[in-house]
């Protein structure tokens, strides 16, 4: 018989309970505190469940009443520098880390609501209406509440989005040399979310100061626990991965309270993350302000169980019991809030002409104007100011033939250099001599604390780029090792990192580099091969560059580094090993944002092109003949567009044809010839012609991969058939 011996976790899973000594040991002051703070949170959301009830609330109203023990107990003693993010349910966990951050002593229940929460609590409102003077002009509403100032970094509507969000926060306060701590409030839906189990093994793994506080309320919408996972004890995620776990009744805060102290001096001491379960339960429906056993999924019989366990009533009734309030202070303090709560609401609305008596609207004057619907979507640029740039003709006696490899590795070896902020991650980035293409040759000795090799976890570490990037004190450089890799982190990438800028008013800056790697022609096949342009293109908030030189690429990638907004920056595997014009010794030139390159002038054809099919055009050009007009697009993002080069080329050849290397499918010369025809139709003599791939993606077979692509051939065969030569 085969010996057994039991395995223990190397990392301890407690519960923690409140006895009622510790109530009597509690500072009297923290314990009013906490029942200002539940009560104001309560108050407000039975007012936004109300206004919901009016349709005066525009999209979901996912009420966090019954839950507000958890935030509460454990926001209230963090710092305003302590950062949080939370899930779509986040009322709670944003007005309590406000409310922490505007009073850091309490807020005594038996006075006046200070005049600052009034304002707090009207412009959260507001934001939750979709209004002007919302934290975010409305455009992040009930379910995007952010505010830097106060350490609230954003609430998220994907489940377990923010978390790799946070892990950048907290990445960023460890290596700022500070002991601040990130805390991320997500439920028990998202504890099975890819995104979460990445960025908890990636926390642990790299010592992250940051707490996944989970709040189990049982239901994923209607789904119970039992039906989504075996161990319905979710803080038994935690050891798995190496990371010291609590367990805790979240319907008593001061026992939240608790666990958090513990999890902080864990936390603050050095130690790495921290897991805390707290067991909440929401007293409303997923969306609305009807109870969830008016849906059938639960019973009147284990709401009033629950109801019979309310944190405020829990708070009020030992503060009582230690004579700090008596029963008629504590009814006086809702009695205030309620209060509050209507005069807010007297605000924001006044009497609907057009309805039924009694009826209410909001006031249209309290409306964003529809002409800020864009703003914002990516920065103005201002940032460049004082930058000085050239292009290849200010240094043409200086060129020389460089390898395009070292370009990349030495404008980012340039950038760590000067500029302490540029942090490089990426799976391998630290190993083989420079990566799996040595596009980081030298850069961990020299750098060793900003090269970081992350785990095979793309939604993770990109997430954890796009919160560093937020957090503002770090520029993270994110190399994806093959460009098809941007589905796997796509919530990150697209939802997050490219909205993040317009979605929370216009005003965050989103510095983040993504170098995304195509290997098309490499036998890697289809889940290795796509060029990604067309579909980055479709995101708004992305800036995207394409470099076809050394000199190009170090230019470019200055420019990004300088940038406040998201950049991608495409790299074909067949330029790593080429050679071209570039300067050997200088890595300080910088290329401005739009600015295209005539490769070759000519009146016959204009073609527009991009990164590798630069080449492989002005290849089919000569060969051919044809007196084309060649233009390198190198900025390819919808902002970015060089139109005036565009344009001036097509008024004197009065046809274009656009090149790309990729499949039709996923094509970027699909949206671009469209806008290309639309704004020139008058000059075109001819619809606009277009050279790509296939329909399919590349496989495996040598034969069939290069019937799949673009490549000077094809190129020729496209002209010759165009200019019937």
């Amino acid at each position: 018989m085969p010996e057994h011996r039991q395995l223990d976790p190397a990392v301890d899973w407690t519960e923690v309970v409140a006895t009622e000594s510790d109530w009597d040991a509690a500072e009297p002051a923290l314990l009013t505190g906490m029942l200002s703070q539940l009560v104001l949170i309560r108050t407000f959301e039975e007012l936004v469940l109300d206004l919901a009830a009016q349709g005066l609330i525009h999209g979901p109203a996912h009420s966090s009443i019954g839950q507000e023990g958890g935030a509460v107990g454990s926001a209230i003693t963090l710092r305003t520098t302590d950062t949080v993010n939370g899930s779509h349910r986040g009322h709670h966990q944003f007005l309590a880390k406000a409310l922490a951050h505007l009073h850091p002593a309490g807020i005594d229940p038996t006075q006046p609501f200070p005049a600052d929460v009034e304002a707090l609590l009207l412009r959260t409102l507001r934001e939750i209406c979709g209004l002007d003077q919302g934290f975010s002009h409305g455009r992040g509403g009930s379910m995007h509440l952010q505010w830097i100032e106060a350490g609230a970094i954003g609430t998220n509507a994907i489940v377990g989005g923010g978390v790799p969000l946070a892990a950048g926060s907290a990445w960023s306060h460890k290596h700022a040399g500070t002991d601040d701590v990130a805390v991320t409030y997500f439920g028990d839906g998202a504890t099975n979310i890819g995104s979460t189990l990445e960025t908890m093994n990636l926390a642990g793994a790299w010592s992250l100061p940051l707490c996944f506080f989970i709040e189990n309320n049982l239901y994923a919408v209607s789904t119970h626990v039992s039906e989504a996972t075996a161990e319905t004890r979710l803080s038994g995620r935690g050891p798995g991965f190496g990371i010291r776990s609590w367990k805790v009744d979240g319907m008593d805060p001061l026992a939240v309270h608790l666990a958090m102290q513990e999890a902080l001096a864990h936390m603050r001491g050095g130690h790495g993350p921290a897991v805390i379960e707290a067991d909440v339960y929401r007293y409303f429906h997923q969306n609305g302000p009807f109870p969830g056993s008016a849906f059938r999924y639960r019973t009147k019989e284990e709401e009033a169980e629950w109801r019979g366990r309310d944190p405020i009533a829990r708070t009020a009734a030992h503060l009582v019991r230690r004579g700090i309030l008596t029963q008629e202070q504590a009814d006086a303090t809702t009695s205030r809030a309620q209060e509050l709560m209507r005069g807010l609401a007297d605000v924001l609305l006044e009497q609907n002409p057009d309805g039924k008596p009694g009826e209410r609207r909001i006031k249209p004057s309290e409306w964003p104007d529809p002409g800020m619907v864009d703003v914002g979507v990516r920065g103005d640029l201002s940032e460049l100011d004082g930058i000085e740039f050239t292009d290849v003709d200010d240094h043409a006696d200086r060129l020389q033939d460089v390898k395009f490899i070292d370009a990349v590795a030495g404008v980012m070896g340039r950038r760590m250099e000067t500029d302490p902020r540029v942090v490089v991650l990426g799976e391998d980035v630290h190993r083989l001599s420079g990566g799996t293409n040595g596009a980081t040759k030298g850069l961990k000795d020299a750098f060793p604390d900003r090269v970081l090799g992350t785990p095979i976890s793309e939604n993770a570490f990109t997430g954890l780029g796009g919160g560093m990037a937020l957090d503002g004190r770090f520029r993270p450089v994110v190399e994806f090792m093959y460009a098809d890799f941007m589905w796997v982190a796509a919530d990150q990438l697209f939802n997050q990192v490219a909205k993040a800028r317009h979605m929370f008013g216009g005003t965050s800056k989103v510095p983040f580099v993504l170098r995304s790697k195509t290997a098309m022609g490499t036998g890697y096949g289809s889940q290795h091969s796509m060029d990604p342009a067309g579909v980055y293109a479709t995101s708004a908030g992305l800036r995207i560059i394409a470099p076809s030189t050394p000199y190009d690429y170090v230019g470019l990638m200055n420019t990004a580094l300088a940038l406040d907004d998201p950049v991608v920056v495409l790299e074909h595997v067949d330029l790593y090993a080429s050679t071209g014009p570039g300067l050997p010794d200088d890595f300080d030139h910088y290329l401005p944002v739009g600015r295209a390159r005539v490769r070759r002038s000519g009146s016959r054809i204009t073609v527009l092109t991009y990164g590798v099919m630069t080449g492989h055009v002005l290849e089919a050009v000569e060969q051919l003949g044809i007196d084309a007009e060649v233009i390198d697009l190198r900025w390819l993002d919808r902002a970015s567009i060089d139109w005036d080069t565009i344009t001036a080329s097509i008024q004197k050849t009065n046809e274009a044809v656009i090149v790309e290397q990729g499949a039709r499918g996923t094509s970027y010369g699909g949206w671009l010839g469209d806008e290309v025809a639309r704004r020139l139709f008058d000059w075109l003599d001819a619809p606009v012609h277009r050279v790509h791939g296939g329909e399919a993606s590349p496989t495996i077979s040598k034969v069939l991969e290069r019937a799949a692509f673009a490549r000077t051939e094809e190129v020729v065969a496209a002209l010759q058939k165009i200019v019937g030569e």
